[in-house]
């Protein structure tokens, strides 16, 4: 899209905005009624353009992306008209015959920015909760996911006015054109060195954001963990969407007791879940470009491989691979691998294991397996993370009823369900005062009335 063409767009959007139109909760909801039942109409086109662009299967393609848009939906349009409604608050003595309250309004028009991993999901998900909050928007796809942005194009490009709701394509240009403009919201999902640039061009206009970035995932295998079931929960976590999500454990720092069992029940998994032939079987996705296979590919040279460490990029795919780490300042250690290559780390020290979690950025999850809680209490007040499991990995990331975000590089801003709603509102605060009365305590002339207001004010 021409830059002309774009300006003509956001200028649609401000005035479609200012008619009030999305102020009204009914209006909302019916926007959403109508975009849950094109997501269901359009399911299986959803279904064959996430297995093309990552070779996913429809049991992972709904459960990890338009089936919680769904869920999504139906959680802003069973509350919406509760949460835009005037809130009451407390009002302190001091303000006799008062009543105070706020109310939750919108931005005005939003900018969202998404990702290739979870193209449907991490593009509608911000969606929904801007169009309940009551904002414009204009989203903006990664153009990596060619065959989802085509039907999430059909989806919102046909079906709306695009003065209220609009997608825009295109590259690194397209966003830097986008990020030149002025708009009253940014929700971006990517990578952190993109998100500083995302932060630094919404800062000249005073903009704010919700950055949702990544990190370097870590988990954390006590001796007493139950290894069929902790093996089992990692490598699921692992390989959904070949690990290319932004909560995938990235490394495993595994207590030397429990390691040989544990690598041995992660092949027997693999060996129940997909069989002998990985690279055959439909249920295991694919890396989304060979740009990335090679990046990948790259990472297994001259490693110690414990699982897997097979590769063909020329069909993207790369097996579930686990690799022994034995140095914490590894390369592998550092940067973020968004794929189905895993570090394994023996510690025989639990300090010693924390001490490498901090030595990085605080992560967008950390995971801890351990039946004791004296454990997993020292491992969650001695870390940050911007969310976590215990005993579990990644599904935190799908109950909408907990705040999902980063801290620190790894994002800033909290969104799923109620928590959606909120970031994409503003609370407007007022003190109504009644017209009836007016005590005259503080108006001048003063006098020595302090001893009354200090009163008061306790």
């Amino acid at each position: 899209m021409e830059k002309t063409e774009l300006q003509g767009l956001i200028l649609q959007q401000e005035q479609f905005f200012r008619s009030g139109a999305t102020l009204d909760p009914g209006f909302r909801i019916k926007v959403l009624c109508r975009l849950r039942d094109l997501i269901m109409r359009h399911e299986d086109e959803i279904y064959e353009a996430l297995r093309q662009d990552l070779g996913k299967h429809p049991f992972e393609s709904y459960a990890s992306e338009h089936g919680l848009a769904l869920q999504e939906i139906g959680i802003m349009c069973r509350n919406l008209r509760k949460w835009s409604r005037p809130q009451r608050t407390y009002t302190p003595v001091v303000h006799w015959f008062g009543r105070s309250f706020y109310l939750n309004q919108p931005y005005g028009r939003v900018l969202i920015i998404s990702p290739w991993n979870y193209p449907f999901q991490l593009l509608f998900m911000p969606l929904i909760g801007a169009i309940a909050a009551g904002n414009c928007v204009l989203a903006k796809p990664s153009r990596y996911a060619v065959h989802t942005t085509r039907i999430m194009q059909k989806i919102i490009g046909e079906n709306f006015d695009p003065g209220h709701l609009a997608m825009v394509e295109g590259g690194g240009e397209t966003n830097r054109i986008l990020l030149e403009v002025s708009f009253d919201y940014i929700f971006f999902t990517g990578s952190t060195d993109v998100g500083k640039k995302v932060m630094e061009s919404a800062s000249r206009h005073l903009t704010p954001v919700s950055l949702e970035l990544g990190g370097k995932s870590p988990v954390i295998v006590a001796p007493d963990s139950h290894p069929v079931q902790t093996a089992r929960r990692i490598m699921w976590g692992k390989l959904l969407n070949a690990g290319q999500s932004c909560v995938s454990p990235d490394y495993v720092l595994v207590h030397r007791d429990i390691k040989e069992s544990l690598v041995s029940e992660m092949r027997k998994y693999l060996d129940r879940s997909y069989g002998k032939d990985i690279r055959s079987n439909p249920d295991y996705a694919r890396i989304i470009n060979q740009a990335n296979a090679e990046r990948l590919a790259g990472l297994l040279k001259g490693r110690e491989v414990l699982i897997g460490g097979d590769y063909n990029v020329d069909e993207r795919y790369v097996s579930p691979t686990v690799l022994e780490v034995r140095d914490p300042e590894d390369p592998l250690l550092q940067e973020e691998i968004f794929g189905p290559i895993l570090p394994l780390v023996e510690y025989t020290d639990l300090d010693d294991a924390l001490a490498i979690i901090r030595s990085k950025p605080r992560p967008l999850a950390l995971y801890v397996f351990s039946r004791s809680e004296k454990f997993r209490q020292k491992v969650i007040r001695s870390t940050q993370s911007g969310s976590g499991g215990i005993n579990e990995t990644v599904v935190h990331f799908v109950n909408l009823n907990l705040p999902f975000g980063g801290v620190g590089k790894s994002g800033m801003g909290r969104y799923h369900g109620k928590y959606s709603f909120e970031t994409f509102s503003f609370k407007r605060s007022f003190l109504q005062k009644a017209t009836w009365i007016d005590i005259p305590v503080r108006y001048p002339p003063y006098g020595k009335k302090i001893w009354l207001i200090k009163k008061l004010i306790r």
